[in-house]
């Protein structure tokens, strides 16, 4: 006992010594540093004044202060900024779902304006502005070398006005003029339908309204369904969604899963994290789950499809997300403006971050290029469509009911119109396809 009692000791007395020992060196680092950010500060003092004197035209000196802070946060990462008071104003009113604008989500990548993500029902998605795009010119002028608030500065304009933007595309060997007509946007979080036996939840984006609409449309499409035995399924389609507010992408994945980690958040400092769990209640009442991605699902959208996907809750389909695992924290500042700093990183609740890599499908379902059908090609489908019963003088099938034959009619329908959903959407036709399939194999309560 004496010998563990000593040991114990002597490992304190060490610890002891060895800290007195760099005292020393450290008050002197520290003290160092501290000197080295007061002269740093004298020298932008310095600039700052030689610019309001000297500049050739004179300059705002409030404009000076707002462009260094946000070059300082700016040069921290894309997604760190200032936000002026109307910038931040703007940005409350986004977050309530109604604002002006062409309706594109866009960071910053070498310079240019990227797309994130087209909005559903936007100008931008009308003109046919696609995720992964790249801005180079705003009305002619070249928005390199900008940041990326500025650049956007130069999208906005009057509902109604008309702008046009150059594109550079993968895949398109030029870049291309778009003309947008800017236009009120106006945010349906949530649209539902019902397609077949598959209630397809799209989810645009996530604001204040996400849960609550998706909560309302889903109990009305199982309703419409007759009921959620005759639902296959749900496709949650997060396909171009930019993602939002962190909360609601916790309530929307705890919709679904009855238990266990949804995210986690890590900071600088470790006890800074946050973890996140699942509340008992599963809104599709153990339902398969086809979620869709693709390269426009951001941040929000991840963690949704990380948190199902990891609790084996969903199967993932559609191509590699975006791959923004940072959390921002948007600050007050005096003055009504507002500091929007990424503060953490998010890890799924396998523990993984998707910061630069995204989530990977579980099955990886590209969306193909729509091709414009010659008129020779509607003509030789047309005659392929031709069978039996269009001849002329042809037999009546007389094994059959009646019943029996509106029941065959029906699900030839089906049929057609899940074959022209492939037409117009592969990717959620492949997804409907996977929920046939998993309904199949559940068994039956008979």
């Amino acid at each position: 006992m004496k010998k563990v009692v000593m040991a114990a000791m002597g490992g304190t007395l060490a610890g002891i010594v060895a800290t007195t020992q760099f005292v020393g060196p450290l008050v002197a680092q520290e003290s160092a540093r501290t000197t080295n950010v007061y002269e740093q500060l004298d020298l932008f003092g310095d600039i700052f004044e030689r610019i309001r004197a000297q500049y050739v035209e004179e300059v705002d000196a409030g404009d000076l202060i707002e462009a260094a802070i946000d070059g300082m946060l700016t040069s921290l990462d894309p997604h760190s900024s200032y936000l002026s008071p109307d910038d931040a104003a703007d940005m409350r009113v986004q977050t309530r779902g109604e604002f002006g604008g062409l309706g594109i989500e866009v960071t910053q990548e070498e310079g240019f304006v990227k797309v994130v993500s087209p909005i559903d029902g936007t100008p931008a998605e009308e003109a046919g502005i696609e995720a992964g795009d790249f801005i180079t010119h705003v009305d002619g002028a070249s928005v390199l070398g900008l940041t990326l608030d500025e650049a956007v500065d130069m999208m906005r304009g009057p509902v109604g006005s008309e702008i046009i933007i150059t594109v550079v595309r993968e895949g398109e060997s030029e870049p291309f003029d778009v003309s947008i007509i800017r236009d009120t946007i106006k945010l349906t979080a949530v649209r539902t339908r019902l397609q077949g036996e598959a209630v397809v939840l799209r989810v645009t984006t996530f604001n204040d309204q996400t849960y609550a609409n998706l909560e309302e449309g889903l109990a009305e499409q199982v309703e419409a369904a007759g009921g959620i035995d005759s639902v296959e399924g749900i496709v949650l389609d997060l396909r171009n969604n930019p993602g939002g507010l962190l909360n609601q992408a916790i309530r929307v994945s705890d919709a679904f899963l009855e238990k266990g980690e949804i995210v986690s958040t890590r900071g600088r400092n470790p006890e800074d994290g946050d973890r996140y769990n699942a509340t008992p209640g599963d809104l599709a009442q153990g339902k398969p789950i086809v979620v869709l991605i693709n390269g426009g699902s951001a941040s929000a959208s991840e963690i949704v499809a990380g948190a199902l996907q990891d609790h084996r809750r969903a199967i993932v389909v559609g191509t590699k997300s975006f791959g923004k695992g940072s959390v921002q924290t948007v600050m007050p500042l005096r003055g009504d403006g507002a500091m929007r700093l990424t503060t953490a990183r998010y890890y799924t609740p396998s523990g993984r971050s998707i910061q630069s890599l995204g989530v990977s499908p579980d099955i990886v379902v590209a969306q193909p290029r729509r091709a414009e059908a010659s008129a020779e090609d509607e003509e030789e489908t047309n005659v392929f469509n031709r069978s039996e019963a269009d001849l002329r003088g042809s037999l009546d099938n007389d094994s059959l009911s009646e019943d029996e034959v509106q029941q065959i009619e029906a699900d030839r329908a089906k049929a057609e119109a899940a074959a022209a959903l492939r037409e117009e959407d592969y990717q959620l036709a492949y997804a409907i396809d996977i929920l046939k399939g998993l309904t199949a194999l559940q068994p039956s309560n008979d």
